[in-house]
């Protein structure tokens, strides 16, 4: 084994030599350069370092919470084979978003667009998926545009022809809908801070209702409303407050010309 080390020992030492690290190191040594590396590591660290460190971990932490974070989900289903003429568009930028529901029937448009994070498109969760009963949204003509920003939810089942739903979400809001006529103009707008709650039924035979429900102000308002009877109902509620509001109306309408309900808490 000796003889070998003899043998191979000018190979060793020329290895040695042309190695970067066996310079730096000599180098780094000889200067001092390493003693003042180590005595500064030792050294108690100006403030203006230390927060900047802070910062850096921080930064460092967020970016992976976002690298983490779970993807966006989209599941449709089509209820049957009558799905002629369907106009789907779906935007979803951010994560942890979530679309699913059911349709049956021709000439339907849908558009959702989801904004930021935790969104959510579907069915009334106590009712559960309507796929087993023809599907969430179960007609012709229907027109569904929904937008949602930052942790909002949407459930919806939708029995009719040629309705016209219109929502606009933006906070941890929630609306809960369930259609179950035709030609209704049904628009909803929650905003601002708070958590607000809504649901809106229409039942009977009351074609051609209106409601257009706006939540905000910063306050968590709630708003339970049915539509029913005979003949149409248009309803305008405004919950606009930084203290929380409540509502609360079953309107059962048999007038000729229809009925008009007008509220506004603030």
């Amino acid at each position: 084994m000796k003889l070998l080390r003899k043998i191979l020992f000018p190979l060793i030492w020329l290895k040695e030599r042309i190695s970067p690290d066996y310079w730096a190191n000599r180098i780094g040594e000889k200067s001092g350069l390493y003693d003042k590396a180590r005595a500064y590591g030792e050294k108690e660290k100006p403030w203006y370092i230390k927060l900047a460190l802070i910062l850096v971990i921080i930064v460092l932490f967020f970016f992976m919470a976002e690298l983490q974070a779970g993807d966006n989900h989209v599941h449709i289903d089509q209820v049957g084979t009558g799905g002629d003429e369907v106009t789907l568009t779906i935007d979803q930028v951010g994560h942890n978003n979530e679309i699913d529901f059911s349709f049956a029937h021709s000439d339907n448009t849908i558009i959702l667009k989801q904004y930021g994070a935790g969104n959510k498109v579907s069915w009334v969760p106590y009712w559960g998926s309507g796929k087993s009963w023809g599907g969430d949204i179960d007609g012709t003509g229907n027109n569904l545009n929904i937008e949602q920003h930052d942790g909002a939810t949407y459930g919806g089942h939708v029995w009719g022809n040629d309705n016209d739903i219109d929502i606009i979400q933006k906070g941890t809001h929630t609306h809960y809908l369930d259609i179950h006529m035709d030609d209704v103009d049904h628009d909803i707008l929650q905003e601002d801070g708070g958590s607000s709650y809504s649901h809106v039924y229409y039942y009977g035979t009351a074609d051609g209702s209106i409601a257009n429900v706006q939540q905000k102000g910063g306050g968590s308002h709630n708003a339970q409303i049915i539509l029913q009877g005979s003949r149409p109902t248009t309803i305008n509620l405004i919950q606009d407050s930084a203290s929380n509001k409540s509502y609360s109306v079953t309107q059962t309408c048999v007038t000729v010309g229809g009925c008009s309900i007008t509220v506004t808490q603030q």
